[in-house]
């Protein structure tokens, strides 16, 4: 893999102007993460009861689904009907969620029964746990490095 040169963002220049004159436009947040599954009534009962998420209004669209809100303005939405395979990894696909205390939620996760790798520490200090939904979907629960 060749590694990025430094002064470079995938292949833009870095210079403030460049960027500025180029793009008028500019991404506000990420919104939602949007996942298939295959059964929604069993994965709505895992983001609940597993982690705790809150169920908010879903637009009512012409396929099954279930809206949850993570955090403050972000959102999770699950798309029922799911065929096709799963192919996530924590080093692939994947979604993170930033938690308050890790250890908090390992005693949840063992508590419930809930298979999860072991904890891992990142190059940056942050600590990172892996878990898995009923589809195979893995979720990274994560507490930033110490400042």
């Amino acid at each position: 893999m060749k590694r990025q040169k430094s002064g470079s963002i995938c292949g833009f220049l870095r210079s403030s102007g460049f960027l500025a004159a180029v793009f008028k436009m500019k991404i506000q947040e990420l919104n939602h993460v949007a996942i298939h599954v295959s059964d929604v009534e069993k994965s709505c009962e895992f983001y609940r009861r597993v982690l705790q998420l809150e169920a908010i209004p879903r637009p009512a669209f012409t396929f099954p689904g279930a809206w949850f809100r993570l955090g403050t303005n972000q959102e999770l939405h699950l798309i029922g009907d799911r065929a096709e395979p799963v192919f996530s990894h924590n080093r692939g696909n994947h979604f993170a969620l930033q938690v308050d205390d890790l250890d908090a939620w390992e005693r949840r996760f063992d508590s419930l029964k809930v298979e999860h790798l072991p904890r891992k520490r990142r190059p940056d200090g942050a600590s990172q746990l892996f878990i898995r939904d009923p589809d195979g979907h893995v979720i990274e629960l994560f507490t930033p490095p110490a400042k």
